[in-house]
């Protein structure tokens, strides 16, 4: 699959797929979440090969710890198949609400 290809997948630009591969910038966990679906590829299968300290640090140190399979979760999964829904503008607004909000009750 091209950089070209697997953009239109995910619906961004294919520049932002290189600035991802090159490392220039940072890809949040729900375009990594994007990336493994368009991909058919579990989102595990990024972080194969590393120990379970690796993968502890790989992980945001600054979210609260959430159950081990939250997408097993029925409520879950149906809040991230409308959140992808959203177009990708609302989406970034909903995104920060909802960050502003989880701020604001801890």
């Amino acid at each position: 699959m091209t950089q070209q290809q697997l953009a239109e997948k995910v619906g961004i630009k294919f520049q932002q797929i290189q600035k991802y591969e090159t490392g220039m910038n940072r890809i949040s966990a729900s375009r990594l979440w994007d990336i493994s679906e368009a991909l058919s590829v579990p989102v595990a299968y990024f972080f194969e090969g590393m120990d379970g300290a690796e993968a502890a640090q790989a992980a945001d140190a600054g979210q609260s710890a959430l159950p081990g399979d939250i997408l097993a979760d029925k409520e879950a999964l149906e809040l991230v198949r409308s959140y992808y829904a959203i177009p990708e503008t609302q989406r970034r607004r909903l995104f920060e609400l909802a960050r502003v909000l989880s701020d604001a009750a801890a």
